[in-house]
């Protein structure tokens, strides 16, 4: 055979049909080509998913140590609930009837004229109307009052009571705001509610206004 002819680029005689199954050079050619541009297609795909892939990992491992530092510095700045003193217990202000003892949220506080020294005698209804001032911590002191005066007293409940110069203090349901003193002067559940001042003593001064408030 010539090698310098290519049999199969002959022109084919006319009618001449190739057996089953059998392709031409050209075909086979062009079928190879084709494997090796989808073979190539696909290594490059992977690739570059494999790439995509490394660079997701990164930036999670990055914001999983940022968080990470992030929850270590609250740690390390939260005070614990229990050592922390935002706001005194009770404290003085001077509102409708001039200086008067409050609750850390400035809500008026009351004596009871029917308690004895240290002992309440205010329970069932009248600790609905008059809730008790009780804490779960001894109490702190706000500015203008006398630290010595201020104690606590156990209640029949077991709950502690925060007292001022021997009286139970108690809060008033009717007061709505800081500064209301709707409780003073009232009489109920046998005896009358004032408002304390600085020295544990009742007030029974008049009124500077009629609206309450600070």
């Amino acid at each position: 055979m010539r090698p310098d002819v290519h049999w199969d680029k002959l022109p084919r005689p006319a009618g001449r049909v190739l057996p089953p199954g059998r392709k031409t050079n050209t075909e086979n050619l062009m079928k190879r080509h084709i494997r090796t541009v989808t073979t190539l297609a696909s290594a490059l795909l992977v690739a570059t998913a494999a790439a995509g892939c490394s660079d997701d990992g990164g930036d999670t491992g990055a914001g999983a140590a940022e968080t990470h530092g992030a929850a270590d510095k609250l740690d390390t700045d939260v005070v614990p609930a229990a050592t922390s003193t935002a706001a005194p217990a009770v404290d003085v202000k001077d509102g409708t009837y001039g200086k008067m003892l409050v609750d850390e949220k400035g809500r008026t506080l009351y004596l009871f004229e029917k308690d004895t020294k240290n002992k309440s005698q205010c329970d069932d209804d009248c600790a609905k109307a008059w809730p008790p001032f009780t804490v779960k911590a001894t109490p702190a002191a706000g500015n203008g009052l006398k630290k010595d005066l201020l104690k606590t007293a156990k209640r029949d409940d077991g709950s502690e009571q925060v007292t001022y110069n021997g009286h139970p203090l108690y809060r008033f349901a009717d007061d709505q705001k800081a500064g209301d003193t709707n409780g003073q002067d009232v009489d109920a559940f046998g005896a009358k509610w004032f408002v304390v001042d600085p020295d544990g003593k009742k007030i029974t001064t008049k009124p500077r206004t009629n609206d309450g408030g600070y």
